[in-house]
């Protein structure tokens, strides 16, 4: 214990009620007892600090602060010490606003592309995820601050998100959804981590005791808070005594009489709760001493110019026929597309920043006076038809030497709360590709969008720069024109369609169970595995210089190798290490990326760099002696420009570990050859070595608001029909209320996690009854409920008021 002075002046009943939050925000506080309350605020790219009305879905305004790219235009850069910066610049804003807490950054891997919430990921690969956010969280908390990596864990889709369970064997849960977070919580030392929403194998994460104690704790020497999600607790005697730290965002003091009770019946003792409170009074005391130390302002200019850095080092040149950029001086440019007046520069939901400012490409251009035949929107944001609009920029076209054709997807396309149904650019734009390109073949397609998109448009257009999602500084004009060379490497493939990722038959899980059966196969892995071909394999990005490789050298520590630049003007690569076994006893992925770095050199400038073989670099997770192995062997290492374009190659032989092969006699061909969009039922019980969990929609506290339909109540038929209507009407318009979607996923109780106390479990079980047909009984017992629960939490306030004078 670190504070054993302050557990000893609070009561059982003040310790059980700090674990639960006071607000939306913060915690609870005792100043007689030496415990002040923390704010916590989202923002994984950006703080997001609600001064009026609070809510967590980013529907209110907050205060102004730096939107940053987000995590997914971030790890383009595949810069961590870039990353680091923008941490820092996160973390001083955060302690300006006297915030405790930021939460973030967002580190899922990406299991499929129509993952809604994409953009606030880093990619697909755990190792590149692991080392930009570590790089973020201590950047962050160098201010004294407190970062918040979340969702701790296998938190890959939107739909049913807070009821859904995550199925998949140990191998994969280690070696792919967990590593990013080992790498964070290793080497950043996070002072707190959030808990996922969803099961992982049948049990909450966050009542999780193999997630949060066994591996986390345990294994990983976490000794920080473990934050749920906000409105994620399912069972807070459960979370505390596995691992939980503080549930959010206010219950109410339903959870705090739980905990109460628990330890009066037995099944929680006071020091597992007191192990959680100390926990939660180091958050709490270390940053509020940082906090009042720390300046009331921040360099807004200062954090601006850095926006603008990290965002033109994060743009990836997809195509560059003919050399038709930088653009040369003197060409007439028409600027069509409504994203260049109005950027697309952040997601939406809880991430959304409201920013000191914002750059439009417009404005850029013309401040920069290039010669410009005009500027028009060429389509409507919502994808309602335009002819005008259409025929307008058909004209401005044809007057153009050049065209830069800004097109994406617009902010109903990919949300917090709302997985995606295809990877398609609206048709209203693909419409006014089609005719543009008709009209002039010169055509730079300025892309804007914060996940993969399909690019079969691409033959048509001379050139495609992907700036994904810039934050609020425009740095797009400075790649068109060369001021800054193109230096971003794609952190996630880009397919040639949706159908050909591993997990579009499976994804998102539409019941209960969400069934990861591509295995270890997410991205990469499978298309360099299953021989996929794609549009852009990860790690891709042109540049306009060229670079040359050469001296590589190989030992049991570390890759050295020369990066020489080979063209006429300074640029910077990115060298990727891959490790290959294709003798593999134990099936595994045919590459995957164990380092990276990324070199600045001026024109004719070599360099030599070193790789570090780390702790990660060759091991493999054996679900029969339940530890990390090393299969004896040759190995290939791999460095390349991206993991298809590889220039140098070594071998390197190691003896193992000498572990026996977890698979052997068991029929697993789908894995060995990576053959998974269409994996058996036997076949993947075999690699879970488990039978799967039944499908069923159980009418209990978990069932979510949305599946009341299949209740047994005209009441809950009609909440389930309005909460259905509302929803495919806000879809219609192309503006998803993310309030309705948030309500349409949220199992019933979640009504006693987000009401601020209002209601408590009393009712949710009175809920359930009627939802089960027991009409008048059910609505009675919920009636019942309410007031039994305002009850019960004024005399457990008046407790603790007394005891706080």
């Amino acid at each position: 214990m670190k504070h054993p002075e302050i557990l000893q002046k609070l009561s059982l009943e003040q310790k059980c009620a700090l674990l639960s939050g006071k607000n939306t925000w913060q915690t609870q506080d005792y100043p007689k007892q030496g415990v002040p309350a923390i704010w916590l605020s989202d923002g994984p790219n950006g703080l997001r600090k609600q001064a009026g009305a609070a809510d967590h879905l980013g529907l209110n305004p907050s205060v102004p602060a730096t939107c940053f790219p987000t995590a997914a235009t971030m790890a383009n850069s595949w810069d961590p010490a870039l990353g680091e910066e923008v941490g820092r610049a996160l973390g001083e804003e955060t302690a300006a606003n006297r915030v405790n807490v930021l939460l973030g950054p967002g580190l899922n891997v990406k299991r499929s592309p129509l993952c809604g919430r994409s953009f606030e990921y880093f990619s697909e690969d755990p190792y590149l995820s692991g080392k930009m956010a570590a790089a973020y969280v201590r950047g962050i908390q160098e201010n004294g601050v407190a970062a918040c990596p979340k969702h701790f864990a296998v938190n890959s889709q939107e739909l049913r998100r807070m009821a859904s369970n995550s199925v998949l064997d140990e191998r994969t849960l280690r070696e792919l959804y967990l590593t990013a977070f080992e790498i964070v919580v290793k080497e950043a030392h996070p002072k707190s981590i959030m808990s996922a929403y969803n099961k992982v194998n049948d049990i909450y994460a966050n009542e999780n005791h193999h997630l949060l104690v066994d591996i986390l704790r345990n294994e990983w020497g976490f000794d920080g808070a473990v934050v749920t999600d906000w409105g994620g607790s399912n069972d807070h005697v459960e979370g505390v005594k596995n691992g939980s730290t503080l549930e959010m965002p206010s219950p109410g003091l339903g959870g705090a009489r739980k905990l109460l009770k628990a330890v009066a019946e037995g099944s929680l003792t006071e020091q597992e709760i007191d192990l959680r409170v100390d926990e939660l009074l180091e958050l709490v005391l270390s940053t509020t001493t940082a906090m009042e130390k720390a300046p009331r302002k921040f360099d807004e200019k200062a954090h601006h110019e850095l926006a603008r850095r990290a965002a033109a080092e994060s743009i990836v040149l997809l195509k560059n026929e003919g050399g038709i950029l930088p653009l040369k001086y003197g060409k007439k440019i028409a600027l069509i597309g409504d994203f260049a007046l109005t950027p697309r520069y952040q997601g939406a939901g809880s991430s959304m920043v409201n920013p000191t400012q914002v750059d439009s490409l417009k404005d850029a251009m013309e401040a920069a006076e290039l010669e410009m035949v005009g500027y028009c929107a060429g389509y409507e944001r919502s994808g309602k038809q335009n002819q005008a609009y259409l025929d307008e920029a058909v004209s401005q076209a044809k007057m153009a030497d050049v065209v830069l054709l800004c097109i994406g997807l617009d902010e109903s396309s990919e949300s917090e709360g709302l997985d995606r149904t295809h990877i398609g650019i609206p048709a209203v734009q693909k419409q006014l590709l089609d005719a543009v390109t008709a009209a002039n073949p010169n055509v730079v397609a300025v892309v804007s969008a914060g996940s993969v998109i399909e690019t079969d448009w691409v033959e048509k257009c001379k050139a495609v720069v992907h700036g994904y999602l810039g934050g609020q500084a425009g740095a797009m004009l400075a790649v068109l024109t060369g001021w800054q060379n193109p230096c971003g490497r794609l952190a996630e493939t880009i397919p040639l369609r949706y159908e050909d990722t591993p997990a579009a038959r499976y994804f998102p899980g539409r019941k209960q169970n969400a069934e990861y059966r591509e295995g270890l196969y997410v991205g990469y892995r499978y298309y360099e595995t299953a021989n996929k071909a794609v549009r852009y394999p990860f790690g891709y990005g042109l540049s306009y210089t060229t670079f040359a490789y050469s001296d590589l050298k190989v030992n049991a520590e570390n890759v050295t190798f020369t990066i020489t630049n080979t063209g006429s003007v300074a640029g910077a690569e990115v060298a990727q290490l891959y490790v290959a076994k294709p003798d593999a006893k134990v099936f595994r992925p045919a590459k995957e990326l164990k380092g990276f770095v990324k070199v600045f050199l001026k024109p004719g400038e070599s360099k030599a760099v070193t790789i570090t073989l780390d702790d990660k670099t060759f091991r493999y997770w054996n679900v029969a002696t339940d530890r990390w192995e090393v299969e004896g062997g040759n190995y290939q290492l791999l460095v390349g420009a991206n993991v298809q374009d590889i220039r140098l190659t070594a071998e390197i032989a190691l003896p193992g570990t000498g572990a026996p092969d977890p698979y052997a006699g068991k029929a697993l061909e789908h894995y060995r050859t990576a053959h998974v969009q269409d994996v058996p039922d036997a076949k993947f019980e075999a690699l879970l070595g488990r039978p799967l969990p039944e499908e069923t929609t159980a009418i209990d506290r978990t069932m979510t608001l949305g599946e009341l339909n299949h209740s047994r109540s005209p009441l809950c038929w009609l909440i389930a029909g309005v909460l259905t209507l509302l929803l495919r009407s806000g879809e219609k318009r192309g503006k998803p209320n993310l309030n309705i979607l948030f309500q349409y996923n949220m199992p019933l109780r979640g009504l006693a996690q987000m009401t601020g106390g209002i209601i408590g479990e009393e009712t949710v079980d009175g809920l359930v009854m009627e939802a089960k047909g027991f009409w008048v009984v059910g609505i009675l017992r919920a009636l019942v409920g309410l007031v039994q629960n305002a009850v019960a939490n004024s005399r457990y306030q008046a407790k603790l008021d007394e005891q706080c004078r």
